[in-house]
Parts: structure tokens; sequence; C-alpha cells
């Protein structure tokens, strides 16, 4: 039986990819969903009346909710949800644009919380189904010049962590999609970016938004490989899916660096913490 995949934002990058790939697949129903439809049309090409293209912008409620009644209607099932819809905002934590970053927020958290709660009904009421989150290392290690980005990505991580503890016995799986640099355009168009109007006080944000720049198109990542990686391990491995997923060699070593420091310095404030707590016995 064919499973239905929902995704949002797959005008452009890593929902771009994995919309092309799974309209491909003989036991795939396809729902892609981008705010302009007529930027779809990549997908009518491989339509045979298993693909339905929603209009959907996930800031707007009324739109998801039809969208997933649309979905149930044409599929009858929504097997796997990827919040891929999201962007990307550079700037120093000074600086940083309040509307700008507000909206990021409703788009990376509120957007992948309506959605998701939108579709868990469904899955509740069917026993299975598959969530995907799409984070970032971004998402586990705060960067100069991404603060708010990543806080962004921060709070997913926390949401879905702990949606799976609370999904685990209606038999659904979470899964956090941590990418890397990908050549998704994420880094050029697909992000705002605000100069620091204090460069000799911001060199390290200053530097950092440059590289940023000027890696974009050039990126290690390849998001082919990565909707490849995501497609296999739902369909062939769905009862072990890992919790966190890093895409790309930088964010697993990166990630690993990082936990890795982390854990010896609590280990050095064992004492310490505990020291806050109430004698034994109190």
């Amino acid at each position: 039986m064919a499973k239905t995949w929902l995704i949002t934002g797959t005008s452009t990058g890593f929902g771009h990819e994995l919309a092309e790939l799974l309209a491909q697949q003989s036991d795939v129903n396809l729902v892609a969903t981008a705010r302009n439809t007529d930027k779809l049309d990549y997908l009518d090409q491989y339509d045979h009346g298993q693909i339905l293209k929603l209009e959907l912008d996930v800031t707007k409620p009324e739109q998801i909710k039809e969208g997933v009644k649309q979905s149930l209607d044409k599929f009858g099932t929504i097997d796997v949800l990827d919040n891929n819809a999201g962007l990307g905002y550079f700037s120093t934590f000074e600086e940083a644009d309040e509307q700008a970053v507000r909206y990021m927020f409703e788009v990376n958290v509120w957007g992948l919380s309506h959605m998701t709660q939108a579709v868990l009904p469904v899955m509740r009421q069917q026993n299975s189904g598959v969530i995907l989150g799409v984070s970032s290392d971004a998402g586990l290690i705060g960067e100069a010049s991404l603060s708010f980005y990543s806080g962004t990505k921060f709070a997913v991580e926390g949401l879905f962590e702990s949606l799976a503890e609370e999904v685990k016995e209606d038999n659904i799986q979470v899964t956090l999609l941590e990418p890397s640099s990908f050549r998704t355009d994420w880094a050029g168009r697909s992000s705002q970016k605000k100069n620091t109007a204090f460069p000799k006080d911001y060199q390290v944000t200053d530097r950092a938004l440059r590289t940023y720049t000027g890696l974009a198109g050039d990126e290690p990542g390849d998001p082919k490989a990565a909707a490849q990686l995501i497609y296999d391990q739902v369909t062939n491995h769905m009862d072990e899916l890992p919790l966190h997923l890093p895409l790309g060699e930088s964010a697993v070593r990166r990630a690993q660096y990082k936990f890795s420091d982390l854990a010896d310095k609590f280990e050095q404030l064992t004492n310490l913490a505990a020291a806050t707590d109430f004698s034994k016995g109190e």
C-alpha cells in the first residue's frame, strides 16, 4: 500500500529535492505544498494521479487545516509529515530586526508546531506515522551571526525531543533532521542578512556573516544525497529511526566535539551542582 508523504516548503531546497525524488516512487503518494504552487511545476512530469499540489503558508492556520483535509480526502492517510518550510536570518544579537525575527519564529517554530498538531490526530487514529522536523546543526551549536536563527532551531529540538516521548505509545516516530551547510541556497536568497553597523566591535560576527555569504553555492552538502538518505531511512528503517539525524560530516563532527566537551565540563561541575540540593534525608 502506498504511503502518503506531506511535505511543506517544496518550492526550493531540501523540500524540492525530496518531493522530486518521492514523485518518482511507485509506492508513494505525495502532497507537495508551497506558498505559490506555480513553483511546483517541476512535479507535473511525474504526476499520474499520485501527486497533490497545495497552496499552504505554514503561518496561516486555516490553510494548514484545509491542507490536511484535502490530503485525507484524496489519499485517506498521512503517513509521513516532513516539516521542511523554514528560513534563516543573519545578524548580530544586538542589531536584529525584531519584526523579521518574529516572522522567522512564526515560520520555523509555530508553523512547524501547527502543522504537527494538525497531523497528530490522524496519526494517532492510524496508530502509526513518522514526523520529521527540519532542524539544523545550528540547533545544536550556537554560532556568531546566527543567534536568533539558532534560537528557532534550539526550540525545534526541545519541542520534538518532548514530542517523541509523548507519542511513543501511539507508534509514531519522530526524527530531527540536523543538516550542516548544503547547496540549497539557504545562505543565499533564502536567508535575510543584516550587516553589522559596528564591524570593529563585532569582528567575529562580521567574519562569520561574510564567510556564510561567500560559501553560498559552494557548500559541501549535496541536497540530492540528503533527500535519498531521508527517503531510505523512513522507508527501510521506520522502526529504528534515530531521534537525531545529522546530515553532513561537519554536523556530526561538530556535535560530537560539543557534547563530549560538555559532558566533561558537567562532570567537573557535579559536586557544585549537587550542593544546591537538600541534604539526603531532609
